[in-house]
């Protein structure tokens, strides 16, 4: 079960928690069915990305076993058989198809963006990953993909605003991942990724910098634009900028100076300055929006 549990990452399923967005920043978080809805989806994205990942490590199962940390996968150490990865990956599938189920409404238009999602990651570990830029824009789609299961599934309009910060942000955590890549491969001499050599810190950084500056002007110009206060009833929203700002710059010193960005997840999951600045932005959102609107 240990194996098995590597193998599916369910620490990586708190990526999904982007399904609930729409939910957030359309105003219904505190509506039970709307809630109800997205945390369905939610569940579906996160054996679908489980699904996926079996597949990742199948393909890259031969040059795990040369990798000093990876080697320890449950395929690439031979605790898991390549057929049993097979088998697992069909029945994480399976299980994001049958909780869809449970869903009221739009249970196709949920499943076609799920499904989308799968087959657009299947394509990218055979193959799509090995291009550099495009790796990472695909990576980023992949979110924004996680904003069309919620808002379809809770039938929530998106605004075109939390489309692009969506992008934008995973992006921009994308590239920093990509940094510390290159940085392995400034030491070593070897390419953790078959495209690390198309990618060098003055590329990495500058793209940092420009998705970094463009996600900040993208969220500002969300609080202050005419549709998004008429909604909220309130034009106060842009005191949360506040929160992106630090909430950037915090990971780019991570990034920058700790070297520590190659796992996006576990740098939300341990860095207490990031968790303190998403809850106060978190805080002072809901109040603008739920209380003072």
């Amino acid at each position: 079960m240990k194996d098995i549990l590597k193998l599916i990452r369910p620490q990586q399923w708190l990526k999904n928690l982007f399904v609930l967005i729409p939910v957030f920043f359309g105003g219904a978080l505190f509506d039970i069915r709307y809630l109800w809805a997205s945390a369905i989806a939610a569940v579906s994205f996160s054996f679908a990305a489980s699904s996926v990942y079996c597949f990742n490590d199948i393909r890259d199962v031969g040059d795990d076993r040369w990798h000093p940390e990876k080697c320890h996968r449950p395929i690439a150490s031979g605790k898991v058989s390549i057929p049993q990865a097979y088998g697992l990956m069909a029945l994480m599938f399976i299980f994001s198809l049958l909780v869809l189920f449970l869903l009221p409404d739009h249970q196709l238009q949920t499943g076609a963006v799920i499904l989308f999602y799968w087959l657009m990651n299947l394509l990218y570990c055979a193959k799509l990953k090995q291009f550099a830029i495009i790796d990472v824009c695909i990576v980023a789609f992949g979110f924004v993909l996680r904003l069309f299961a919620g808002g379809n599934a809770a039938d929530i309009e998106l605004s075109k605003w939390i489309v692009l910060m969506t992008f934008l942000i995973a992006l921009f955590m994308s590239l920093a991942k990509r940094r510390d890549d290159v940085l392995k491969m400034n030491e070593t001499g070897e390419a953790p990724r078959k495209n690390t050599g198309r990618y060098n810190l003055t590329f990495i950084n500058q793209a940092i910098t420009i998705t970094a500056s463009v996600t900040l002007v993208c969220y500002t110009m969300y609080t202050v634009s005419p549709e998004v206060m008429m909604h909220f009833h309130t034009d106060h929203l842009y005191l949360t900028s506040v929160f992106v700002l630090l909430g950037l710059l915090r990971y780019i010193q991570i990034t920058v100076v700790d070297h520590k960005s190659g796992n996006p997840t576990e740098v939300l999951m341990k860095d207490h300055f990031i968790q303190l600045d998403i809850v106060a932005w978190l805080i002072v959102f809901l109040l603008i929006i739920y209380v003072i609107g």
